[in-house]
């Protein structure tokens, strides 16, 4: 049997309150979601990332790009990003996950970790450029990595494992009362690049 064919029932909710996070599984068969792999790690402007914290600048060796269908501001961590245009495969990964959930989007922020290394902490995506309780669309490409929900009151943790050519969707009220996380891990030397495309409110 090919895994492929399994496909994870993606009406599933899997916080149990105060939110939506929904996975799709694999919208992509392993040569599709190479090919993807290889175009993004070849075509997007990657940079490290900069965050301002406690006034000090910190540069990580995770790097990110902000793509939109216009040149939209984004603030995150005390700095200010400004899109890119869409390249030819971002607007065929877009038009891609709005025909698999019926979202729209019109930003793309992304992440290259390079190895198991690198990871992100918990945090959520509650910025006042985005759409409130909007959908975030998260496509993952590369190695197996797990990924991490927190409640903000009860602490209650929910782990999912994000697949090679896969797509999670947090929205309604996820990330006022939730955290997330990418763990780092010893276990993984491939890199992963994650896209999340989003509604930037203009």
């Amino acid at each position: 049997m090919d895994l492929f064919d399994f496909k994870p029932d993606s009406s599933k909710n899997w916080l149990p309150y105060e939110g939506t996070v929904n996975y799709y599984g694999k919208l992509f068969d392993h040569q599709q979601a190479n090919h993807y792999l290889d175009a993004l790690l070849n075509t997007i402007e990657w940079r490290n990332d900069e965050a301002v914290i406690f006034g000090k600048k910190i540069i990580t060796k995770r790097k990110v790009a902000w793509y939109g269908e216009k040149p939209f501001e984004y603030t995150y961590s005390n700095t200010t990003k400004q899109a890119l245009l869409w390249t030819k495969e971002l607007l065929e990964l877009k038009e891609t996950i709005e025909n698999a959930t019926g979202e729209t989007f019109n930003s793309c922020l992304l992440n290259l970790y390079h190895s198991g290394d690198e990871g992100m902490a918990w945090h959520s995506d509650g910025e006042k450029d985005l759409k409130k309780d909007g959908a975030i669309g998260s496509l993952s490409f590369g190695a197996e990595r797990k990924f991490a929900f927190k409640h903000k009151q009860s602490k209650e943790k929910i782990d999912l494992f994000l697949e090679h050519g896969s797509l999670l969707v947090m929205k309604d009220t996820t990330q006022t009362h939730w955290l997330h996380r990418l763990p780092p891990t010893k276990m993984v030397s491939k890199p992963r690049v994650n896209l999340t495309f989003r509604t930037i409110v203009e």
